[in-house]
């Protein structure tokens, strides 16, 4: 009996583990969360494979969708034409507010960068631009 319930708590772990792994390897990430009433928006992107979740304002979402090649394309060349990597974030402290983070983890855009603390005034227009990129990609393969 000690054996099945120890060969029964490891397929448990293994699985468990597993279930967690799509949340740690991923090429790209976008998260939005925080805010007065919470919400927490996540997109990971691995090749072709998305994963989204929204969960806030009374619904939850779940979906994995594939995202196409020339989604991830104009994903690249938004990144790349608003200076992704040269975004500056501020350094004030703002609380209650919604934060957007975006963690590229592969290619010549290669980055983090939040809003957290809110983004450089110079600076504010290309983040709006690489933001809405996400919007549109999520808009467009998660029907709510």
């Amino acid at each position: 009996m000690k054996r099945i319930l120890g060969v029964f708590i490891i397929i448990l772990t293994i699985l468990s583990c597993n279930s967690q792994k799509i949340y740690q390897d991923f090429d790209i990430s976008y998260s939005k969360s925080g805010g007065y009433a919470p919400t927490y928006e996540n997109l990971l992107i691995k090749g072709n494979d998305a994963h989204y979740s929204f969960e806030g304002q009374g619904k939850k979402i779940k979906k994995s969708f594939k995202v196409s090649n020339e989604d991830l394309k104009n994903l690249e060349e938004t990144l790349s034409k608003n200076n992704f990597r040269r975004i500056q974030e501020d350094h004030k402290k703002v609380y209650d507010n919604v934060t957007t983070s975006i963690n590229i983890k592969k290619g010549v855009n290669e980055g983090s960068k939040n809003d957290g603390s809110m983004i450089m005034p110079n600076y504010k227009t290309n983040w709006e631009n690489i933001t809405a990129e996400f919007q549109k990609l999520i808009n467009n393969n998660v029907k709510n």
